[in-house]
């Protein structure tokens, strides 16, 4: 004798397994959002806050990080001007990352995966665009770009 399921079957897929496929891509944006609200919080422009950067401190050459935390606190206080001042390599990891995870978030949701296959060409180009950003950066004419 067969057994008759006293629920209904439903078209509509569950709300679960889709939250729980989320769970880490919004574990990870809490994590950048603590960071984000500490550096904002914490001003790095105040010295005694931040450990100094070793490579500045030792050679006098900007390493392309510096200014990342100024960046971040101005991201963080709506002043993009300051932050492409400080750093706009950062800034634009900044938004590389939000489009990615908005990205992975979504195809998390329908449940699949994210997939990004970077050739060597473009890991070559990464490579030498931040190494044109630090010449640039530490030379006389880029003075500009000095956090």
């Amino acid at each position: 004798m067969r057994r008759v399921n006293a629920e209904p079957e439903s078209a509509a897929p569950a709300v679960g397994p889709a939250l729980r496929r989320l769970a880490v891509p919004v574990g990870v944006l809490g994590s950048v959002i603590a960071a984000f609200a500490y550096v904002g919080a914490v001003d790095p422009n105040e010295p005694g806050h931040y450990p100094a950067c070793p490579l500045l401190r030792l050679t006098g050459v900007f390493c392309p990080g510096c200014g990342g935390l100024r960046s971040a606190h101005a991201v963080v206080h709506g002043d993009f001007t300051t932050a492409l001042g400080a750093n706009a390599l950062a800034v634009v990891g900044f938004g590389v990352f939000a489009l990615l995870w908005t990205l992975w978030a979504a195809r998390a949701a329908r449940g699949r995966p994210l997939r990004i296959e970077l050739g060597s060409v473009h890991l070559y180009g990464i490579g030498v665009l931040i190494a044109v950003f630090t010449l640039v950066r530490n030379l006389p004419f880029g003075a500009w770009l000095h956090p």
